[in-house]
């Protein structure tokens, strides 16, 4: 079995009592006695996997609500009698096209969808399927479903529901909505709709402008010295400004933070946040560079050649984000034709010849802050030299 660390875990790990986000070194032995292999995080694939699911999903319905990487709400509205068979028809197009297993549940709610797609994971009756739009059926599923497992109810909202004697999906729906709203405001309200049939969660089949964005990373190598620190926090708001511009966007404040390992108790501990405003809004690479090595360096505790502290994280935050084309206008905006064309020359050659092909000198040259990846899965997708070899 396989429990790649910070992606959700197999059934087999899960049923081992692995926590999710447990460091590796607190169940070594536990997965010495079991067998579980640890993975590297492989976005690259899973990225590129998530991309030919939802391709697979466009060729039965033009209208897709992408919600995260593993999951996508269809409309399949008007096949009536055939939703079922059609829904089916559906998944062994992904399994056959991507090799991609999944479950599919079919609701009039996103809330419903979402129990139906759960049944369909926990009970093999239901052969990958399971069908909401049946009354009989979705009573027998809401019965069995703890209100731990529906969308949208939190730990807090679970332990409240469960003092007023409510334990499933369907004690849940008959709760009374203005009880709803006085136990979990207008949002329990709207969630106790849901479970009856009556959509309160619209269909982004446009998805909606995002109003935050963030590129954290795990240090290879703990970083001692600002130089170091400084190279990674480069890098990460270089990406940060890649995916802006991707996005025809432009950010207006931005968060730097870096943290020691907090799992070592026995090390010097450190964790710092700095804040800055951008000013002009920006999407300019070197704009963002200097503006997070100038937050880094107001958060760095010690000199600048190194202090006993081993930072193993750190990050940018992007908030207030607006459309390239909303940005505010200034008085005097600053002439910058040549940062645009250096800009436009790092992302041309980049998207041709791969990521990181070129970069800013300072990313530094011998990047001993990049994350390890030992234990990654091969990239088959994306990476011709990582293809499996066969010898005849």
């Amino acid at each position: 079995m396989t429990c790649p660390p910070s992606i959700p875990r197999n059934s087999e790990a899960k049923a081992l009592g692995i926590k999710m986000g447990e460091p590796v070194f607190k169940m070594r032995d536990l997965m010495k006695r079991h067998g579980v292999k640890a993975l590297s995080s492989n976005y690259t694939l899973y990225g590129d996997l998530s991309r030919r699911v939802v391709e697979v999903l466009h060729s039965y319905s033009p209208r897709l609500d992408v919600y995260s990487i593993d999951e996508t709400f269809v409309d399949l509205g008007g096949f009536g009698d055939r939703i079922e068979a059609y829904a089916a028809r559906m998944r062994d197009a992904v399994r056959t096209e991507t090799g991609i297993p999944t479950c599919v549940g079919i609701a009039p709610t996103k809330t419903l969808a979402k129990l139906a797609n759960y049944a369909a994971k926990k009970n093999p009756i239901f052969s990958g399927v399971c069908n909401l739009m049946d009354q009989d059926v979705r009573d027998y599923v809401m019965r069995r479903i703890p209100i731990g497992e529906i969308w949208g109810v939190g730990s807090a909202t679970e332990a409240k529901l469960k003092a007023q004697g409510i334990n499933s999906a369907a004690e849940l729906r008959d709760l009374p909505l203005a009880l709803g709203r006085k136990i979990g405001t207008v949002v329990l309200e709207r969630l106790v709709a849901e479970l009856r049939g009556v959509s309160c969660i619209d269909f982004e089949d446009v998805p909606p402008q995002r109003k935050g964005m963030a590129v954290t990373r795990s240090a290879g190598t703990p970083m001692t010295s600002f130089d170091v620190l400084a190279q990674a926090i480069a890098a990460h708001a270089t990406r940060a400004a890649e995916k802006l511009r991707k996005h025809g966007l432009v950010a207006g404040t931005m968060t730097v933070f870096y943290h020691t390992n907090p799992h070592k108790p026995d090390r010097p501990r450190h964790s710092a946040s700095r804040s800055i405003r951008l000013r002009p809004m920006s999407n300019h690479t070197f704009d963002l560079v200097d503006a997070a090595v100038a937050a880094a360096r107001r958060g760095w505790k010690g000199d600048t050649s190194g202090n006993g502290y081993g930072y193993t994280k750190a990050g940018i935050i992007l908030d207030d984000l607006l459309a390239e084309a909303d940005q505010p206008v200034m008085l005097f905006p600053p002439d910058r034709p040549r940062d645009a064309r250096l800009t436009d020359a790092l992302d041309a050659i980049n998207d041709r010849f791969g990521k990181k092909t070129m970069v800013l000198a300072r990313e530094g040259v011998s990047r001993s802050w990049v994350t390890k990846a030992d234990h990654r899965s091969p990239r088959y997708t994306t990476r011709i030299s990582e293809l499996p070899i066969i010898q005849l």
